[in-house]
């Protein structure tokens, strides 16, 4: 019985072998896999991260975790020891993407890439007055700023599915406050701020809820322009997107001051004369119906849902008050009784 039990011994010690090295090869590999994977393919946007002075590697990889920049806390130190950087990695303030893998982190870390330069772009503003803002924050020349948007419209690099003939990327920068370092070219501020309106009309599910309505992703974009500009109360966006929507379906004209002004080129106006409303140009709703061509205007995140969620009513008419806000009328008669009552 002993001899018996004795041949079964070779047999197990081997596979006690082979299940140990299966098992060190699928650790080296989740290892491997930790380090060198980001935690996302995706180019997105970065994460702001504080690391303070006299912080541990331990600290530290605890703290890149927490903001979901590195996939494995004990990878990241691993990896540090290995290559000796411990202590060598810097305080400072950081923009990390989470498309970095492990040791791309650790190089921002340890040669202290830490300079970032913020700036804000408002809602409401066109191509011509966005690029002399980025100019004017120091970002870059106007000049290669038009002339880039101009190239990057004819490839559309972000697949963009903009209408035959109209070649250009008015509405499409998104509106918001960005960081970025001080060598960022022109190219690499505007692909930014295109992909991150195109991660908003992902995040909005915005092409379907147009397709609701009957208009293309395009038009709704153009709509929402239109929304930016006319709403000055914040909760008036959907009610005045109601106006349109109803007169778009009844075939009215939209009679947009916006539009008009965005035709004339003189955006600084503020008041539209009735010599102005003969301006021959597409934008103008006043002499053509439907939307205009493309945006007057970059739209933000709320003025983008209120064009594919407007308020179902039946107004038809608006006209400002003094203060900002908006009188909604049903009829015309109730319009220009309003007209009177608020208009100079």
């Amino acid at each position: 019985m002993r001899l018996h039990r004795l041949n079964f011994y070779p047999l197990q010690l081997l596979l006690g072998v082979l299940g140990l090295a299966a098992l060190l090869v699928g650790l080296t590999g989740a290892l491997v896999h930790a380090v060198l994977a980001p935690v996302t393919a995706r180019e997105s946007d970065p994460v702001v991260v504080q690391i303070p002075a006299n912080t541990s590697t331990a600290q530290i990889a605890a703290i890149l975790d927490e903001q979901g920049l590195i996939r494995n806390q004990k990878a990241f130190r691993l990896y540090a020891r290995l290559f000796g950087l411990d202590g060598k990695l810097q305080a400072g303030e950081y923009a990390l993407s989470p498309a970095l893998s492990t040791p791309e982190v650790i190089d921002h870390l340890v040669h202290g890439r830490t300079r970032l330069i913020s700036f804000t772009v408002p809602e409401g503003l066109n191509l011509e007055q966005t690029t002399a803002l980025l100019a004017q924050r120091g970002m870059g020349d106007q000049q290669r700023f038009n002339q880039l948007l101009e190239e990057i419209a004819a490839t559309h690099p972000l697949g963009y599915r903009l209408p035959d003939g109209t070649p250009s990327l008015e509405g499409y920068l998104f509106p918001d406050t960005y960081l970025v370092s001080p060598g960022s070219s022109e190219r690499d501020i505007l692909l930014m701020m295109l992909s991150r309106f195109e991660d908003e009309l992902e995040r909005l599910n915005l092409a379907a809820k147009a397709r609701q309505h009957g208009l293309t992703l395009h038009e709704a974009v153009t709509l929402a322009s239109l929304i930016e500009r006319e709403a000055r109360v914040p909760e008036e966006r959907a009610v005045i997107s109601g106006v349109l929507h109803n007169r778009l379906r009844l075939g009215m004209l939209l009679q947009v001051d916006a539009t008009v002004i965005y035709a004339l080129g003189d955006y600084s106006r503020q008041v539209v004369l009735y010599t102005d409303l003969e301006v021959d140009s597409p934008y103008n709703t006043y002499r053509y119906s439907g939307l205009p061509p493309g945006p007057i205007a970059s739209p933000g995140r709320a003025s983008l849902l209120a064009a594919v969620e407007p308020e179902e009513h039946d107004y038809l008419y608006y006209v400002a008050k003094p203060d900002g806000s908006h009188a909604f009328s049903r009829t015309l008669a109730e319009h220009n009784q309003k007209k009177r009552l608020y208009l100079p």
